[in-house]
Order: C-alpha cells, then sequence, then structure tokens
C-alpha cells in the first residue's frame, strides 16, 4: 500500500471515529433516556403489537410533556419482531447491544417473551411484558417482570365473582383438555369455588376445535349448576353458549379472556346474553384516569384502547416510575426499584409486583348483554 493509501485510510478512519465522538458527545447533550421496544408490528398477531405500541407511545408523550424523567427526555427504540421467536431473540440483543438501551418493553405473547426473556436476563437489562401472562415467563429470572396478572388469577376471579355476585353454590366445569390455559384456569376456579364454601358438581371436558357439545351439556343439566364455567376460546364458548340455551340449560356461563374477540358475539349471537367473562381492562371502567386515556387514544387512533394498549401504557409508566425511585438510569437500579413495587396505580389496577416479579392487581367482569360487551364490575385479588 503507498504512503498516500495509508494517509487516506488513517484519514477515513479518523473522521469516523471523530464522527462517533461527536454523536456520543450529542446523545450526552440531549439527555435522553433510550428505552427498548420489541412486538409484532407485522404478520399474523400484528394488531397485538399495533395496539402495544400505541399505548407506549401515548405514555412516552406523555411523561416527555410533563419534563421527561429525571429531566431527561424519554426516547423508545422500536424493533418488529414479526410475532417470531428468532427475531426477537435477534432484536432485544441489537436493542442492548447496539442501541445500548437501559431496559425493554415487551413482549405481547407468552412464546415470544419465552425465547427473548433469556437475553435480558444474560446482560442483565430489565424486561417488562405488558401481557405475556403464561406463569414461566418470570421464571425465567430477576430481570424479567410484567404487568399483567397471571391466568390463574382468571379462574380465582371468576370464582369470587360467581360465589360472591352471583351467589352461587354449585358449579360445573366444561374445559378445553388439549388446552394448558383451559386446564389452569380451571383448576384455578375449582379450587377458588371451593374455598368459598361452593361445590363443583360436574367437570366435563372437550378437544379444541369440537362442535358438538350435547353429551357434556346433558350431563351439565342433570347436575343443574348455579353456574357454569367455561375457560376456553371464543368459538367454542358461542357453539357451547347456542348448544346450551337450546337445552333449556338457564345458569349463566362463564369465561375468562380466552372469549375476548369481536367474533365471540358473531358466533354466539343472543345465546351468549347473561354470560360473563374476565378480563384485564374495559374501556368502560368508570375511573378518571381510564376516562382521561379514552378521550387521549380516541383522539389519536380514531379507536378504543384495548386491553393491550392499556397494559402497554402501564408498563411504559411503570418503568419510569421505577427510574425516578432509583434516581439512576444503572439498569441494575432499575430492577431493583421494579421488584419493590407496591401499590403502583395503572389505568388496569393497583399494581404490586411479588417476590416472583408478577403482577398482583384486579381483574375486570364483562358481560355480554344484547350483543354488546360491559363492563359489571372489578374483582380484587
Amino acid at each position: 500500500m503507498s504512503f498516500q493509501s495509508r494517509f487516506l485510510a488513517l484519514y477515513v478512519c479518523c473522521v469516523v471515529a471523530l464522527s462517533v465522538c461527536v454523536a456520543v458527545a450529542q446523545d450526552r447533550e440531549t439527555g435522553e433516556i433510550l428505552i427498548g421496544e420489541y412486538g409484532p408490528l407485522t404478520g399474523a398477531t400484528a394488531t397485538f403489537g399495533v395496539s402495544t405500541k400505541n399505548g407506549i407511545d401515548l405514555a412516552v408523550d406523555a411523561v416527555n410533556r410533563g419534563g421527561g424523567v429525571l429531566g431527561k427526555r424519554v426516547r423508545i427504540v422500536v424493533e418488529d419482531d414479526q410475532g417470531r421467536a428468532q427475531e426477537a431473540q435477534r432484536v432485544v440483543t441489537k436493542l442492548i447491544s447496539q442501541d445500548n438501551v437501559i431496559a425493554v418493553l415487551g413482549e405481547v405473547a407468552s412464546s415470544i417473551s419465552l425465547a427473548a426473556a433469556p437475553v435480558s436476563q444474560q446482560k442483565q437489562i430489565p424486561m417488562i411484558s405488558p401481557s405475556s401472562t403464561h406463569p414461566k415467563v418470570t421464571q425465567v429470572g430477576n430481570y424479567i417482570f410484567r404487568v399483567c396478572f397471571i391466568d390463574p388469577f382468571h379462574g380465582f376471579a371468576m370464582a369470587k365473582f360467581a360465589a360472591g355476585t352471583l351467589k352461587g353454590k354449585n358449579a360445573a366445569i366444561l374445559r378445553d383438555i388439549t388446552s394448558d390455559y383451559s386446564i389452569g384456569l380451571a383448576d384455578a376456579f375449582s379450587e377458588s369455588f371451593k374455598k368459598t364454601g361452593g361445590s363443583v358438581l360436574v367437570d366435563e371436558t372437550y378437544g379444541r376445535g369440537d362442535t358438538d357439545f350435547i353429551a357434556q351439556l346433558t350431563k351439565i343439566k342433570s347436575a343443574n349448576p348455579d353456574v357454569i364455567f367455561v375457560p376456553g376460546y371464543y368459538t367454542e364458548a358461542g357453539l357451547i353458549a347456542i348448544q346450551a340455551k337450546r337445552m333449556g340449560l338457564a345458569a349463566p356461563i362463564l369465561g375468562a379472556d380466552g372469549w375476548d374477540s369481536p367474533k365471540l358475539v358473531a358466533v354466539g349471537g343472543d345465546s351468549l346474553n347473561g354470560s360473563y367473562y374476565s378480563h384485564h381492562y374495559s374501556v368502560d371502567d368508570p375511573s378518571p384516569d381510564n376516562q382521561n386515556l379514552v378521550a387521549k387514544y380516541r383522539e389519536r387512533y380514531r379507536q378504543d384502547p384495548d386491553a393491550l394498549a392499556a397494559l402497554a401504557f402501564d408498563s411504559a409508566n411503570l418503568l419510569f416510575d421505577a427510574i425516578r425511585r432509583a434516581n439512576s438510569t444503572d439498569p441494575s437500579k432499575i430492577r431493583d426499584a421494579l421488584a419493590q413495587t407496591k401499590d403502583f396505580q395503572g389505568i388496569t389496577g393497583r399494581i404490586t409486583l411479588d417476590k416472583d416479579r408478577n403482577a398482583v392487581k384486579p381483574a375486570v367482569v364483562l358481560q355480554v348483554k344484547d350483543g354488546k360487551i360491559v363492563y359489571v364490575e372489578t374483582v380484587a385479588p
């Protein structure tokens, strides 16, 4: 290589190094707090990722209008994982190693969170999932948190509602034996309902995709329960409601967030009237904080916020609160502050994180009424 070539190469390296130093200096001057977000902005579950991003964006806009956190503006670095586990691992690695974020918000789905959480744990960067409900997510390690309650709490909430509000003494269960989600909720409901002094008279099963439930409903009708708990998904729940009504079963049917879909009423129609299910959030919750969020969400996105948006809003604000309490942007100090979270007032309820970094918080009960989903009450843990 000639002297001129070596000189030119050295000059280019110096320019690049100087540019990096200037960029770093500019970042320090702006005083930004960088937070990562990953989720499915494209792919089969893109609507989940978009709702989550919307909720986080509203939280960031609000905090920055108020002066930021610790006097610094918050900036979110967003990555699309396409709802794929391997891509989630890649983008979380990028957010931490290249973008130098101090914490990560995500993911929506439990399976994707389980794939990416080990990256955050290994690199000791706090990760907060807004809506991954599988118990194993936070078991990955002590840097992994969530703001949603875990699956079994649905069973507890509906047992408490059935015994308390509905005054039920006897229950029947119709569970999807092919679904860990359904089995876990059914077990939790049975255990909790019995603790109230109630009895589970019959516990029947079906498989995902079944369309004929006459045999199971015949046994349930013979038992004459006060309530029927069906912790499955909306398609089967709608069909079960239709067949139960045709058979003259009068007991209200109860479910959980697996029912939450616009297709629920499309499948079950009027047969679902008077049914109830538990959820993380209701747009009709009358609290002033929630109604303020609803108004801002409608103004910006021309639609109502769903549970994913509300949980995402809470996850961002919970992180901001932890940074303030830590009085630091050091990830380890933020982790410690998150672990000490108690009685944080979120849109989806008052949140305390337990020793396993799971949210102890209320559930809401929704009712299907004249083809609409309406808020009934909040069930405390």
